[in-house]
């Protein structure tokens, strides 16, 4: 699935209109071409992850890039990622921050993944969220301790509902990420992700990782309160985001048929002038 919750974890070169460049563009100018650095970044990887090409050449395609960021804090980078010299020693972005958002994304190459355990999602959303997040409480300037639990807490929170409000599209692609245990729980013992879509179970299994997606957001949300507010307004932002979106996906339910949901321009220029102005 896209990374959107990352970055909106969608990442993308094209940004405009998402909840990941609303946040942004407040940024002063360092932090935000760092930003969309990351964000480049994990667009680049998660395309690679999300394409139909055969499966080796992309694991291939991603090892370049594992080697690409060896290079960069050997002091070689290569010439795409030149530009992210002055950001890293800006900001002290971390080397295995940016392998484990590649790690992550090969989760998804070698098979699809379908049904994985509690313990394997829970690696899924740290490594392809919350290691996007340690990069960029560093950038925002936070607070160590806070800032790697902000990014443990946020990160999830925002991968949880996007794995929520994606669950059909990522059935189109062969994938399925509820958890094997809560499928079991439910009743439903196929990892087929259209039999189990289409499941009148599925409700069952969606209420508690809806729950501990909330969890994640609560905990998110003490840990901005004790920090500067020009520290946390761009995770701030993103975090309002995702939170009507998971507040909407309750709202609608999870029994097919599933229409999708979005967050009004309304509720988005509210929160961007609630939280974007200190």
């Amino acid at each position: 699935m896209s990374v959107e919750a990352a970055a909106n974890a969608n990442y993308g070169t094209t940004a405009s209109g998402s909840s990941f460049y609303a946040a942004m563009r407040i940024l002063p100018r360092a932090q935000r071409e760092a930003m969309f650095q990351v964000y480049s970044f994990c667009r680049q990887v998660d395309d690679i992850a999300d394409s139909d090409g055969p499966r080796p050449e992309r694991l291939a395609a991603l090892q370049q890039w594992r080697d690409d960021i060896d290079a960069l804090y050997a002091g070689h980078p290569p010439e795409r990622l030149k530009d992210y010299v002055a950001s890293v020693r800006t900001f002290g972005l971390k080397r295995e921050d940016f392998l484990a958002i590649v790690d992550g994304m090969e989760m998804d190459v070698p098979q699809d993944i379908r049904a994985p355990d509690l313990a394997t999602l829970d690696l899924y959303c740290d490594r392809v969220a919350s290691a996007v997040g340690r990069l960029s409480v560093r950038v925002f300037g936070l607070p160590e301790e806070d800032g790697i639990l902000l990014a443990h807490h946020l990160g999830r929170a925002l991968q949880l509902t996007n794995i929520l409000r994606d669950i059909d599209e990522d059935a189109g692609l062969g994938r399925l990420y509820l958890p094997r245990e809560w499928l079991w729980h439910a009743g439903i013992t196929n990892d087929d992700p259209a039999r189990v879509t289409a499941d009148r179970a599925l409700p069952k299994v969606c209420a508690p990782l809806a729950e501990r997606a909330k969890m994640h957001f609560q905990k998110a949300d003490e840990i901005m309160r004790r920090n500067s507010r020009r520290a946390v307004r761009a995770p701030r932002i993103m975090s309002k985001y995702y939170r009507v979106i998971l507040d909407l996906l309750i709202a609608r339910g999870f029994a097919a048929p599933r229409a999708p949901v979005r967050v009004s321009k309304a509720a988005k220029i509210g929160i961007l002038l609630r939280y974007a102005i200190i």
